[in-house]
C-alpha cells in the first residue's frame, strides 16, 4: 500500500459558520495504481488533492504514504515529503519563463542539493523520457501547451517520487494535445509510476485504471475501468 487515508474530514471557518469540505474520506492506493479522482466543481477534490499532496492538513483524519504518518510530520519534514516523495503536474505547468527546459526539470534537484553536473544530467534523461530531448534548451515561450506540460510532467519525475499528483493536467490544452499528454501518463503507469489524477473530465478519468466518484465532498464510488 503506497497511500492510505483514513476517515479524512476538512473543514474550514467562514465567519461563525464552520463550512464542511471534506467528510469521512478513506482511500487506498496500491504501488503501481492509476486513479483518477473525479467530480465536479465544489466537489472536494481540489482539497483532497491538497492534502494529499502535503499542502494542506485535514481536520482530523489519518493519511499514511509509503508508512509514514506524514500528518503528524513537522512543516519542514513535509516540505521534504513534497520535494522527494511526491511530484505535482498542475494545469498551468508552473515554468519558470526565464528558464529553459533543461533547468526548470533541474529545479527539485537544486532545491534537494544534487550538485550540478549530476542534476544537469537528470534532468536531460527525464526530458528524453517524455520525448523533448530536441527542446531542452527553448524556454517556456517557445513551447506549445503539450510540450509545456510534457516539460512540467518530466520535472515531477525527476527526483524519482512514490506518487505522481496530477490536477486537470489536461486543462489548459487542445485536444491533440490532451491525447499526447495522457498516452504519455499511460506510459508512464506502465513503467510502474503510482498515478493519481484530479479532473473532472469523464473522457480524461478514462485513461486511469480506476475512477473514484467524489461528490460534496464524499467518496461515492468505486470504479474499475474496462481498457
Amino acid at each position: 500500500m503506497i497511500l492510505k487515508l483514513e476517515h479524512i474530514y476538512k473543514d474550514y471557518i467562514q465567519g461563525k459558520m464552520t463550512v464542511p469540505v471534506l467528510k469521512d474520506v478513506c482511500l487506498n492506493v496500491e504501488k503501481g495504481e492509476y486513479v483518477a479522482i473525479m467530480g465536479p466543481s465544489g466537489s472536494g477534490k481540489s482539497t483532497l488533492m491538497n492534502i494529499i499532496g502535503c499542502l494542506d492538513r485535514p481536520t482530523s483524519g489519518t493519511y499514511e504514504l509509503a508508512g509514514r504518518d506524514v500528518l503528524n510530520l513537522n512543516d519542514k519534514s513535509q516540505a521534504d515529503v513534497r520535494l522527494h516523495s511526491i511530484g505535482f503536474v498542475f494545469q498551468n505547468f508552473q515554468l519558470l519563463p526565464r528558464m529553459s527546459a533543461l533547468d526548470n526539470v533541474a529545479l527539485p534537484l537544486l532545491y534537494a542539493g544534487v550538485r550540478k553536473r549530476v542534476r544537469r544530467q537528470r534532468a536531460h534523461e527525464a526530458l528524453v523520457r517524455v520525448g523533448l530531448e530536441e527542446r531542452v534548451n527553448f524556454k517556456p515561450t517557445q513551447l506549445s501547451g503539450g510540450q509545456k506540460q510534457r516539460v512540467a510532467i518530466a520535472r515531477a519525475m525527476v527526483n524519482r517520487p512514490e506518487i505522481l499528483l496530477a490536477d486537470e493536467p489536461t486543462g489548459a490544452l487542445d485536444s491533440k494535445s490532451s491525447k499526447q499528454v495522457m498516452e504519455l501518463f499511460q506510459k508512464l503507469n506502465d513503467e510502474g509510476v503510482t498515478i493519481i489524477m484530479i479532473t473532472h473530465d469523464s473522457n480524461i478519468a478514462g485513461y486511469a485504471k480506476r475512477v473514484v466518484d467524489i461528490f460534496d465532498g464524499e467518496l461515492s464510488e468505486h470504479r474499475e475501468v474496462v481498457q
